[in-house]
């Protein structure tokens, strides 16, 4: 009864969104949806000690959880299920509207406690209200809390101001779509003090509305370290016309001010100067991205295996960028095999045969040769590993 009544309400909010008028949805969604946050005593109680609870641990075995991550999980979100049915129910809600079995378990082991949430007057709501406004919902399965906040004192309010900085609906979905669980972020705790803090670095609202819709996350971020970085790369020379700053800028926001320094002495450790780290930096600020010992596994093969040098890193710091075991690899064992073969020189351009695009070196140094020699299929498909030039 309550979902039919919902259905149609939202159809109402649908048809108000596609019409124009000057009524803000946002508000007749707000006397759609009941906000309390009930929760089903009789699925879920806290756990009164430390040991798990076998039933609750079998429980969460059966949404997909390996027994050690059930039995962690139990233990550290201090939950105990008495009752299935609540629990069964909003795993049926959450399949209903999208959710695999990979989103119920990143869904369950992030934010077990949505067992306790009332499937129909406390999650359904959030559902429909976030597919009203054009959000995929099991992209939720990122940031399942979300399910549980208030409509009228969070959601709703988050994205009214998230509609007055970024502007365009299409944005806000593509912002959201990138990082969901930016909606946890308070207007007035985290958000507001964002934009301000990006307005006083001297981005512009467009700059600002850009920044959101590529890294939403950003609201999480504290002023205070967006401070930082913005006079940290003020230090490096950088200034905010330049067109590599906010592509710099976004990436060092998701480090902390230590994992930064541990990242620059890990580059310095492999040969290079601090100037020369920091320039490969500026020309390639994704390298952030990739764990350390992802990096270092990396360096070490380029300059140990294949004998490329800092310099011919730091003259293409894109390199960085490829994946060890996805591209780099594979491309060195078909490369291998077509030397064996005689049918290309030891005095290939390494470099170049490692950056090029995809679909050239597959038509370059595969499939040209897949005929005469087949195994330079199974070298790119992996079944024949790379153990060196010889």
């Amino acid at each position: 009864m309550f979902a039919s009544i919902c259905r149609r309400r939202l159809l109402g909010t649908h048809q108000i969104l596609g019409s124009g008028g000057g009524t803000d949805p946002l508000r007749i969604i707000l006397g759609t949806f009941p906000f309390t946050h009930t929760y089903s005593s009789s699925a879920v109680a806290d756990v009164p000690n430390s040991e798990p609870c076998p039933a609750t641990v079998s429980y969460l075995i059966s949404c997909g959880l390996s027994p050690a991550g059930a039995a962690v999980t139990a233990t550290s979100k201090k939950i105990r299920i008495l009752s299935t049915d609540n629990a069964d129910a909003v795993r049926s809600l959450l399949r209903d509207h999208g959710f695999d079995d990979d989103d119920i378990v990143r869904t369950v082991r992030s934010a077990p406690t949505i067992l306790l949430a009332d499937p129909e007057r406390v999650i359904l709501p959030k559902i429909q209200f976030f597919a009203s406004l054009g959000f995929e919902p099991r992209k939720l399965a990122t940031a399942p809390l979300l399910l549980t906040r208030s409509l009228d004192e969070h959601l709703v309010p988050s994205i009214q101001f998230l509609r007055g900085v970024i502007g365009s609906e299409d944005d806000l979905r593509l912002g959201f779509c990138r990082a969901p669980r930016a909606l946890l972020a308070d207007v007035e705790e985290n958000m507001r003090p964002v934009v301000e803090a990006l307005r006083r670095c001297g981005f512009t609202d467009a700059a600002i509305s850009e920044l959101l819709v590529t890294q939403m996350g950003m609201l999480l971020t504290s002023p205070d370290r967006i401070s930082e970085v913005f006079e940290q790369l003020k230090a490096i020379g950088m200034c905010i016309s330049d067109p590599r700053f906010m592509h710099c800028f976004r990436e060092m926001c998701r480090l902390k001010k230590d994992a930064w320094l541990r990242k620059l002495a890990l580059y310095q450790s492999f040969g290079l100067s601090e100037s020369e780290v920091l320039e490969i930096f500026k020309a390639q600020p994704m390298i952030l991205q990739f764990g350390n010992k992802n990096m270092e596994k990396k360096v070490r093969f380029l300059l140990d295996e294949l004998k490329l040098g800092t310099s011919v890193i730091i003259a293409h710091p894109e390199i960085l960028c490829s994946g060890l075991n996805e591209c780099i690899l594979p491309r060195c064992a078909v490369l291998c095999v077509l030397m064996r073969e005689g049918k290309i020189q030891g005095g290939i351009e390494m470099v170049e045969a490692l950056l090029v695009d995809s679909s050239v070196f597959s038509e370059r140094y595969v499939l040209s040769h897949a005929d005469d020699v087949p195994d330079v299929v199974k070298a790119y498909e992996g079944e024949i590993r790379f153990e060196g030039f010889r």
